[in-house]
């Protein structure tokens, strides 16, 4: 019944036509902030899911890591127990170490990254070649594909060089050594092509073979830096790292591609839970709207509140009428924005209304992303605000006292 009395004075005509703008006013400003709300996590999403595939590009699945020092030890038996894990499609044994690459009068300090034969089915690196082909040697003839800020500050083009590259690779019982020089063990690559995924690793990473870098490294047969591992399925996830954790011990710990760089993706939480605490300003500006025009409906319903108290209708029937007046402007101010939201993002992602500017970019527009979890957030929110801005005008109304007139 409440319901019925709310619906009526929202579309009744007020003897104060201010009523009705300032009524009008926070709907507005509801549906302004609902689909701002929206929108802009949109945009974020977007920006997250296109640096969350470009790093995954890079980052595998499953990473096996020393749990202290450099040096991970992996018998055979223990890798051929890993393959035989249900739920891994892949794995590649890996050697990486920081190093000095030189190429005539250029260098530049990289991590070289030393990988077998399987990193093709574990990783997207071959995937993001925008020069030359993806192929790392032998242990003999080692090769090397650069990144693409790699190869542009050693000044080569890793196509059509025809002369190896120097580096310099730190051994491993270097320490204790006089000569600092007796430290670095010299290596010649010859470049095959470059990558280009994100500035992070195209500007410090060199893959090569990966028994060409354990050799200068002095590793020992069954040592390595890490394992790196593809899954047949994310939901894989727990049952492969608990099976990982029996076979490997405590020398090794496991991360996923949210522990490999945990910091990326904790400030890409924290901004956007800035931004959904900035825009909820907006909302908190209706609200005082809608306690304005609730409070001077109020005022202007009491001869009613009189009557239906001599009705029998108690405090908690008509604090609920004036609760649902404010939820029913909350509603269809959050229904306006969701709706303008959908528009702007069916036209955004069709006709690529606003543009990034500048062609150094991967896209030339602001992408966009749609998720069910970010709507659910923002009704909620709009409707605990509204919830909160109508509760003083109804409990105000609810306490107006009985008077008995002759």
């Amino acid at each position: 019944m409440y319901l019925d009395f709310a619906w009526r004075y929202f579309k009744a005509k007020k003897s104060t036509n201010a009523i009705n703008i300032i009524s009008w006013v926070s709907v507005a400003a509801i549906i302004i902030g609902t689909a701002s709300l929206i929108i802009i996590l949109s945009a974020f999403n977007g920006f997250e899911s296109l640096v969350k595939s470009l790093y995954s590009s890079f980052y595998t699945d499953l990473r096996v890591v020393p749990a202290s020092g450099k040096v991970l030890r992996l018998t055979p038996d223990q890798l051929a127990a890993i393959r035989q894990v249900p739920g891994i499609r892949a794995q590649s044994c890996i050697a990486e170490e920081k190093a000095l690459l030189q190429n005539g009068d250029y260098q530049t300090i990289v991590i070289v990254k030393g990988v077998d034969p399987s990193y093709r089915k574990v990783a997207g690196v071959p995937e993001k070649m925008i020069r030359g082909v993806f192929d790392t040697g032998t242990e003999e003839e080692p090769r090397a594909v650069l990144g693409a800020g790699v190869e542009n500050a050693i000044g080569a083009l890793s196509d059509r060089t025809i002369s190896p590259v120097s580096v310099y690779l730190p051994r491993k019982d270097m320490a204790g050594l006089d000569n600092p020089l007796e430290s670095l063990s010299q290596g010649a690559l010859l470049p095959t092509g470059s990558f280009a995924i994100q500035s992070e690793f195209d500007n410090k990473y060199l893959i090569t073979n990966l028994g060409f870098v354990r050799n200068y490294l002095k590793y020992d047969a069954d040592e390595y830096s890490a394992l790196e591992i593809a899954l047949d399925k994310p939901s894989d996830e727990r049952k492969v790292r608990a099976a990982l954790g029996g076979i490997l011990g405590t020398g090794s710990q496991v991360l996923n591609k949210y522990e490999q760089n945990r910091n990326l993706y904790s400030t890409i939480n924290l901004e956007k839970w800035a931004i959904y605490a900035i825009f909820s300003l907006i909302l908190l500006v209706a609200a005082f709207n809608m306690i304005g025009a609730l409070s001077m409906l109020v005022l202007e319903k009491k001869k009613d509140i009189q009557v239906l108290q001599a009705m029998g209708a108690d405090g908690s029937l008509i604090r609920k009428i004036f609760l649902a007046e404010g939820m029913l402007l909350a509603g269809i101010g959050t229904l306006g924005g969701i709706l303008i939201a959908l528009l702007l993002y069916y036209l955004q992602i069709t006709y690529k209304l606003v543009p990034i500017e500048g062609v150094s970019f991967l896209i030339d527009y602001y992408p966009v992303k749609l998720v069910f979890w970010d709507f659910l957030l923002v009704v909620a929110t709009v409707f605990l605000i509204g919830l909160l801005a109508s509760w003083f005008p109804a409990s105000r109304a609810a306490k107006q006292p009985f008077e008995l007139r002759n």
